[in-house]
């Protein structure tokens, strides 16, 4: 016989779960004391749920395997509920694991008891409470696999701290992978066909993209047709920034280079496409445009997302089969002059301010010079502010899953528990992580965190004094913006209180040797600038200009 708690760490470990992420409760003691028994599984001590939560998700975004984020019951679980829809919507893979109250409680009114498994209901694929200790090895291995079938997202398994203690004959599932399914041929050629006709195809890549086999096959169809790929802000690093093929991001809320492409293309192929990165009405406004969808699931309703062929499948499979399709028919006769000018007027931008000197930065300046200190493996994450879409605009990539930018939920406070979760996955990269000074504090107490596990990693933030990114929206739309401004704390002190090194950037022509001094340094470091962030409506005063197409040049 086997007590619960041990028989649920033994299924996850038979899963192959390598950390849990937490902060434990006397409701999931049994568990703890199982958990501490295993050889197979780290669990690290978190400073909040939230951080947690978004530690899970950056593995998971990583690795394409879950990690499990726990909190005990009522304001645990609660804590944890922000990062788990952020991980979710952003599709990566994560078991949420938390203590409840006895089942003979469960009924009536009891300290701390609320319905977990309802609350998580809505921003997870599966939420479940474990009320026999029989059904274990079931609901460990239905979880994980809900967890990484495609989409990818979050599930929820509630023990009760009764049910923990009991004892059962029961022992772990063994996993079985399984491959996905494919398109039917038929409908891969009638995909072949609409592209044949085209004259000016281009593809949005989305999340789906990231996975290293359909960036593979992504990558040769492209070398194969030339067709340009303009990425979501997830699909970062899908092809290589360094191609002619690749056409940078779309997803800002102004019409900017790739979009452009957009107008002009008389076919868009999407690829892994996600509605939540960047809905269709913002590219497809007039509801004209011919799509190919080709993704792990059907397209969602949508009367601007009306694709007249769909491919529904393993997205890597289908770009092979459609490559073999120009290989063996040929390939249509593209004109894809204009993307390329598009493609040279927005590396124009990408430099313009390499050799900006002054105390405030640009943002265009501090990501240039980030590019340039990390390496193609190396990993940028964003939080969310103004920043982001800077980033988005800014920071291109030769490598998937190498440039992490919330975008579904879009989540302030990912960046620095991310920041950790990568550090251990990629212990021989450069970590950066890139928060505004609101975004960074929402989850400061994992610097504690982050000293403690010795992370070496570099926290960058972008100091203004307030909410930049919603005083820049209501600026475009009211002319001008309510308070937003806040204080911020001694950064050398705050920084030396958690025993990291600190660095603050004087002028702007120091950016990239302050990062490659603080990537040096053996710990965790913060570097800190003070942003210039008048070019926030410079920005929006361009994106209004682009004009059409036609009017490029290189």
């Amino acid at each position: 016989m086997t007590k619960a708690s041990d028989l649920l760490v033994k299924c996850l470990e038979e899963e192959g779960i390598e950390y849990i992420f937490g902060v434990p409760g006397e409701e999931n003691a049994d568990f703890m004391m199982s958990l501490e028994s295993s050889k197979r599984i780290r669990f690290i001590l978190t400073r909040h749920e939230q951080g947690a939560a978004f530690m899970a998700e950056a593995y998971g975004r990583l690795t394409g395997n879950p990690a499990c984020c726990l909190g005990t019951l009522g304001p645990g679980a609660s804590n944890l509920i922000t990062g788990v829809a952020d991980a979710n919507m952003d599709r990566a893979p994560m078991l949420v694991l938390t203590g409840q109250g006895s089942t003979n409680r469960l009924h009536k009114e009891s300290h701390q008891v609320m319905d977990v498994v309802g609350m998580f209901d809505p921003v997870t694929k599966w939420a479940v409470s474990i009320r026999s200790p029989r059904t274990i090895p079931e609901i460990v291995r239905k979880a994980v696999r809900l967890a990484r079938r495609e989409k990818p997202g979050a599930v929820l398994i509630e023990l009760p701290e009764d049910i923990a203690k009991l004892e059962t004959p029961d022992v772990p599932l063994v996993p079985r992978r399984f491959r996905r399914a494919v398109p039917d041929p038929e409908i891969i050629d009638q995909a072949y066909e609409q592209l044949a006709q085209a004259k000016s195809p281009v593809i949005i890549a989305g999340n789906g993209c990231v996975r290293k086999r359909a960036s593979e096959k992504l990558r040769e169809f492209c070398e194969l047709t030339g067709i340009g790929v303009i990425s979501t802000f997830m699909a970062k690093g899908c092809v290589d920034v360094d191609e002619p093929y690749c056409l940078f991001t779309v997803g800002l809320g102004g019409k900017d280079y790739p979009n452009l492409a957009i107008d002009d293309a008389d076919l868009i192929i999407t690829l892994g496409f996600d509605m939540v990165e960047y809905h269709p009405h913002l590219w497809n406004p007039k509801k004209e445009k011919s799509i190919i969808h080709a993704d792990f699931l059907s397209a969602e309703i949508d009367q601007h997302y009306h694709p007249e062929v769909e491919l529904v499948g393993d997205l890597a499979n289908m770009l092979e089969e459609l490559t073999r399709r120009v290989i063996k028919q040929g390939l249509p006769s593209f004109d894809l002059e204009r993307q390329q000018l598009l493609r040279g007027r927005m590396l124009g931008d990408l430099s313009k301010h390499a050799d900006d000197r002054g105390r405030l930065v640009k943002p265009q300046k501090a990501l240039y010079d980030a590019r340039s200190v990390m390496g193609a493996e190396d990993i940028l994450l964003s939080d969310v502010g103004a920043h982001k879409m800077w980033i988005a605009r800014h920071y291109h990539c030769h490598e998937p899953n190498t440039c992490l930018i919330p975008n579904g939920y879009c989540s302030m406070g990912f960046a620095l528990p991310g920041a950790i979760a990568a550090s251990i996955v990629h212990p021989d990269r450069r970590v950066l992580a890139i928060a505004g000074d609101g975004g960074f504090l929402m989850n400061v107490q994992e610097m504690e965190t982050a000293r403690r596990l010795n992370c070496n990693l570099v926290v960058m933030v972008w100091e203004d004094g307030g909410y930049g990114l919603i005083s820049w929206k209501q600026d475009v739309e009211f002319d001008r913006h309510t308070n937003l401004s806040f204080g911020n704390p001694d950064w050398t002190m705050l920084a030396k209180s958690f025993g990291w090194n600190c660095f603050e950037i004087e002028d702007a022509a120091g950016v990239a040797s302050t990062l490659e001094t603080a990537f040096r340094e053996s710990g965790p470091s913060l570097v800190v600038m003070q942003v210039d962030y008048t070019e926030n409506l410079k920005l929006t005063q361009k994106l209004n200009a682009m004009e059409p197409v036609s009017g490029a040049t290189a």
